[in-house]
């Protein structure tokens, strides 16, 4: 880490439950290719006077995790087309006051079903509604899956999502199976719900491919469930190195090389 000097660019995270994941990630290709840069992360009190504090202090710019994907949308300048098409942001840039959204929490699931050749014509369950459900929402239907229920106890939330992308919605995934099962809430989070397994020991079994969104911690109780059961495990560090590296591209201008993120990513969770 470069001794802090009044050039450097500082880059944030807004997150109710802040972590090193970032931080790590970030400073990490900082000190690498040698850029006057430092990340720090936070826990927003109040968040429209953060996002003030972003353009008044000419902060870079500056992640967006849960529970504000949504709520900063009427806080920021412009919408790139990555938020605007599913109302959601993980990403503020600053370009001399002028903020603008974006969102690469979508690029990072598009990428993963690429990558993990994922059938479109799989059955999924996704369980959450919240705006990175959205994201896994759009990238789902954008990559041709139709057999997609949504699961979420606030039907005023779950619904619309499901009917926003033509896709079924129930409160409950109960005793329902899919071959793709997907988690996007705060389940096996680390904190007050990190024993919680998302889904029962029953759905598990019966599906081919567990995918948890939670990166913190990285073997949470579903992905331990369905690499105990044998299924194909795509985790929640796949999607935060990818968003992340797309992230750290936005801010910087430089594009790191597939070794250099893959060497931020382990460090980040060493």
């Amino acid at each position: 880490m470069p001794i802090l000097n009044k050039d450097m660019t500082l880059c944030i995270s807004l997150a109710a439950r802040p972590s090193n994941i970032g931080t790590r990630f970030h400073n990490y290709l900082y000190e690498e290719l040698n850029l006057n840069y430092v990340y720090k992360a936070f826990a927003p009190v109040d968040l429209a006077d953060a996002v003030r504090g972003i353009r008044g202090l000419g902060i870079r710019g500056a992640a967006v995790s849960m529970p504000y994907k949504e709520q900063v949308i009427a806080l920021v300048d412009r919408l790139d087309a990555s938020a605007a098409a599913i109302d959601s942001v993980n990403t503020i840039v600053n370009d001399s006051g002028v903020l603008t959204a974006y969102n690469t929490d979508y690029l990072a699931i598009e990428r993963l079903l690429r990558e993990h050749r994922i059938a479109a014509t799989s059955t999924v369950l996704l369980q959450g509604s919240g705006g990175m459900a959205k994201a896994v929402a759009a990238a789902l239907r954008d990559a041709g899956f139709r057999a997609v229920t949504i699961v979420a106890r606030n039907e005023s939330t779950g619904r619309p999502l499901a009917e926003l992308y033509g896709f079924d919605w129930t409160a409950e995934a109960g005793e329902r199976t899919a071959q793709l099962l997907i988690n996007v809430t705060p389940l096996g989070m680390q904190g007050a719900e990190e024993e919680v397994l998302a889904f029962t020991a029953q759905t598990i079994d019966a599906a081919e491919t567990v995918f948890d969104v939670v990166a913190l911690p990285a073997e949470t109780p579903l992905i331990k469930a369905g690499r105990a059961a044998g299924k194909k495990i795509i985790s929640g560090a796949e999607v935060i190195a990818i968003q992340a590296e797309e992230q750290f591209v936005l801010y910087t201008g430089v594009r790191p090389s597939v070794e250099q993120v893959r060497a931020a990513s382990e460090f980040s969770r060493a």
